[in-house]
């Protein structure tokens, strides 16, 4: 799992302290040793483990400098892209939520404390959380979670003006972007351009969204709401 981290990271020319590499792929390791009792990620191969989560992650370091600033991960499962980034970058200030109780609980009393890393764990869903945590958050990133358009109704809630939803996608990047133009619009936000990077053979992307408004504080609505009329 090292050699292939390390391989990719000298392709997107991330460079990184040997020790915060080898706690990287700890936490990868943590993450398939726990998936043999637990449903973490349907990837079990190390190697692909190391590039489509952990090289995965790490790319949104060449997106925005996440030094110092306070980061929230939206629908984080096994902790993708969270805790790499608060391992490779520990000045980070981290909350992770989800919804599945036993995901947070893992990370918050088995995982994280053996590496040591500190963070805030919300355990629920996005729309409950989002008045008591509207516009405190510099960084905002979402993974495999929805489209676009019903993204942006959870994500760009929590980020503070000024700051940036980072959307973590893959092929069909363009398409959901055409699709959430009037939903990026109606809540604050503004597209500012998509880094693409190719990973594990494929193409990754990530919308990079500028929050330049205030969301209005009708949104986010119920889950149920926003999928039957979508923005």
């Amino acid at each position: 799992m090292k050699e292939t981290l390390t391989a990719g990271l000298q392709r997107l020319e991330i460079q990184l302290p040997e020790e915060r590499v080898d706690a990287i792929v700890r936490f990868g390791a943590l993450v398939l040793e726990k998936n043999k009792v637990m449903n973490l990620t349907a990837i079990t191969d190390p190697v692909q483990a190391a590039e489509l989560h952990l090289l995965d992650s790490l790319s949104l370091l060449k997106v925005l400098p996440p030094a110092g600033k306070s980061l929230l991960d939206l629908g984080t499962g096994a902790g993708f892209p969270g805790v790499p980034l608060k391992l490779a970058e520990p000045t980070i200030r981290l909350t992770l939520l989800d919804s599945l109780q036993k995901r947070m609980r893992w990370l918050e009393t088995e995982a994280l404390p053996e590496l040591g890393v500190e963070a805030r764990f919300l355990a629920g869903r996005a729309e409950d959380f989002a008045r008591e945590h509207r516009e405190k958050f510099d960084l905002v990133t979402s993974r495999a979670v929805a489209r676009l358009d019903l993204l942006c109704e959870l994500c760009l809630p929590f980020v503070h003006r000024g700051g940036y939803f980072l959307a973590m996608k893959g092929a069909q990047a363009e398409e959901e972007l055409h699709e959430a133009a009037k939903a990026i619009r109606l809540l604050g936000g503004s597209y500012e351009r998509t880094e693409e990077f190719e990973i594990g053979g494929a193409v990754h992307s990530v919308i990079v969204i500028h929050k330049t408004g205030k969301t209005p504080e009708q949104y986010p609505r119920s889950w149920a709401r926003m999928k039957q009329k979508p923005l």
